[in-house]
């Protein structure tokens, strides 16, 4: 056979009348896509992270389809999990950029952040569909695009939807019941810490949650130990090091007039640490960029070139084959852009909506490539964002829009592509799945679209409760790339930064990189308290040590799985009993600053030891129960 006819079969159920998208799907998957949304909106704004829902998605629609309603369609698997992950890929945009405005006191109407959201969200839908047939069919075999693969994966095997979806829910479960024990119901502290004697300054902690750990074993040792080496250079090496020179020299000051030498370290870390952070991850979000512009240019050209093939060869239209029709697709673009150039809801005029158009379609055609390769997670969705917003903001800035307005009208253009380019990554994946398993694009396609409406409208009303019984950029949600984006406009706008401590840390940054690390990765846990990092660390170690001592690779890959759905369900669980917490604080019901009732900082660190055993014995358990 020639190599030409040795094409991919995708999957295709045996019954081709299979249920798709059903009313049953939607309605499930508008629940799941608004729980995960909220999910990773919690997570985004306390660690600057947020995490894939495809496989929880998956795995929690086959137990509920499949194992409580019987329902044994694949292709309606697949929907509910589509529009599951449309909430987290809204909720990802919307918390890198958003909340900026919340630290403006701005304090923004929920139409106002649900128009910027929806808008952003349905271009990333209508700008890649069309790209779908060139990067998912004809590029099957060069874009493997992991997380979509894995996917299907989880709905063919449908069987095994059971005892996956009980080590969600046992996660979701003990996840939960951690967090309202010590912020609900205040029994213990969720945040230890201490200073390090006889080192000026020096101070380490935790921040005892389930989600940390639950992250940490996701992103794995590597990510989660370069985190922890930017937390400890901060912590245990700057501050002191500022400490230690600011100390008896009384020509050095911070704005305020007093001398450096009499700053605690939390006071160092928010006149000098943040903005040092804040140049590094600026400078290794610039990085990531920069290193992707190669795939970046031939994006363009393959993806033009094959478009051009497409046309020449022609092709016949399947079920599996059938998108949502180019016009209609080109239509509604075209009026999304006209409606944020012209609306009032949003004041960005012609210019604004003329960078989205352009910033929106370029980055749209690089996330949907670059994610088929390196995965959503390694996506480099901060440093689009950051590129974005730098040049928007210089040409209001030249067209005379100076002030809050031109710094609002900048964050807007930015989050409206930021979600574009989140929404447009996470569709790839999901029309993957739907290539691998039979599914019918179009459907998918509008089943996304109902997924988006779904969280885009309730996003607006989660920031604000969040905001209003925590504190965006307070102590418990820090909201760190939000807090970037304002740095960075502020900047550039007002010309009020200490630079010199900017160009430090992009120079530290730039110094990372050619010691062979993620400059990115370790400037955010620079920038974020090490007291989150190790957490998070604890959680790539208990990966790390569950993979290592595998005695085979089939035993490796049941013990990643399994320890990947028990951690989604910490970060699940605490952070959906963060959303009933914060509605509880909101009226006065619980006080959020009152004290634990055991102020100890023993009894938190043996719970989370004993959180950490727990992880552990779930994720080594399957595996010695299969052995035997």
């Amino acid at each position: 056979m020639s190599k030409d006819k040795q094409k991919f079969v995708p999957y295709v159920p045996a019954t081709k009348s299979l249920p798709e998208l059903t009313g049953f799907a939607i309605v499930l998957g508008i629940i799941l896509a608004i729980v995960f949304g909220a999910a990773n909106a919690y997570l985004g704004l306390k660690i600057g992270l947020t995490v894939s829902a495809s496989i929880p998605a998956a795995v929690i629609s086959l137990a509920i389809l499949r194992g409580i309603f019987r329902r044994k369609s694949i292709l309606e698997n697949n929907i509910v999990q589509t529009m599951t992950t449309a909430g987290e890929a809204v909720a990802a945009g919307a918390i890198f950029t958003l909340p900026a405005l919340y630290l403006w006191h701005l304090n923004p109407s929920n139409w106002l952040i649900a128009f910027i959201v929806l808008t952003g969200g349905f271009l990333g839908v209508f700008m890649m569909v069309p790209l779908r047939r060139l990067l998912i069919v004809n590029e099957h075999e060069v874009l493997p695009y992991p997380e979509g693969t894995a996917c299907a994966e989880v709905l063919k095997s449908g069987e095994t939807g059971g005892s996956h979806a009980r080590k969600i829910f046992s996660g979701f479960l003990v996840g939960g019941i951690f967090k309202a024990l010590g912020d609900g119901f205040h029994l213990f502290k969720t945040s230890i810490s201490a200073m390090i004697p006889g080192y000026k300054n020096a101070a380490i902690g935790m921040d005892a949650m389930p989600s940390l750990l639950g992250v940490g074993y996701i992103i794995g040792p590597r990510i989660s130990g370069q985190m922890i080496a930017g937390g400890l250079l901060a912590s245990i090496v700057f501050v002191p090091l500022i400490s230690f020179f600011a100390s008896g020299n009384p020509s050095v000051f911070y704005p305020a007039g007093q001398p450096v030498g009499t700053l605690d370290a939390g006071a160092i870390a928010d006149y000098y640490i943040r903005y040092i952070g804040a140049g590094a991850v600026a400078m290794g979000g610039l990085i990531t960029l920069i290193r992707t512009l190669p795939m970046l240019f031939s994006s363009i050209r393959d993806t033009i070139a094959g478009l051009a093939r497409q046309k020449e060869k022609g092709f016949k239209i399947t079920r599996t084959d059938f998108d949502i029709p180019i016009p209609y697709l080109l239509i509604g673009a075209v009026l999304l852009i006209l409606l944020i150039a012209f609306t009032p809801v949003v004041h960005v005029g012609i210019i604004g909506a003329i960078a989205i158009a352009v910033f929106g379609f370029l980055f749209v055609a690089v996330a949907s490539r670059i994610v088929g390769i390196v995965g959503s997670s390694s996506m480099p969705v901060s440093g689009m964002t950051i590129a974005t917003l730098l040049i928007t903001t210089l040409i209001f800035k030249a067209l005379g829009m100076h002030g809050m307005t031109g710094m609002v009208a900048s964050l807007t253009v930015a989050a409206i592509v930021c979600v574009s380019l989140a929404v447009a990554g996470d569709i790839s994946q999901d029309l993957k799945t739907g290539y691998l398993v039979g599914a019918t694009p179009w459907k998918q396609q509008v089943a996304m679209m109902i997924g988006v409406a779904a969280s885009g409208l309730l996003i607006g009303w989660v920031l604000y409760l969040f905001n209003q019984a925590y504190g965006i950029g307070g102590d418990v949600l820090s909201a760190p790339k939000a807090v970037l984006m304002k740095i960075i406009v502020e900047g550039l706008m007002q010309g009020h930064l200490p630079w010199q401590l900017i160009i430090m840390g992009a120079a530290l940054a730039i110094s990372i990189e050619f010691l062979g690390l993620n400059s990115l990765t370790v400037a955010v846990g620079f920038y974020l308290p090490v007291s989150t990092s190790v957490p998070i660390m604890i959680g790539g170690l208990i990966r790390w040590v569950t993979d290592r001592f595998a005695k085979t690779e089939e035993e490796r890959k049941e013990r990643e799985e399994t320890g990947s759905l028990f951690a989604s369900g910490l970060i699940a669980g605490e952070a959906l009993i963060s959303v009933v917490i914060a509605l509880l604080i909101v009226p006065g019901l619980i006080n959020p600053d009152a004290p634990a009732k055991f102020a100890s900082n023993w009894l938190p660190l043996i719970l989370f030891l004993g959180l950490t055993a727990v992880l552990w014995a779930v994720t080594v358990r399957k595996s010695k129960s299969n052995k035997a």
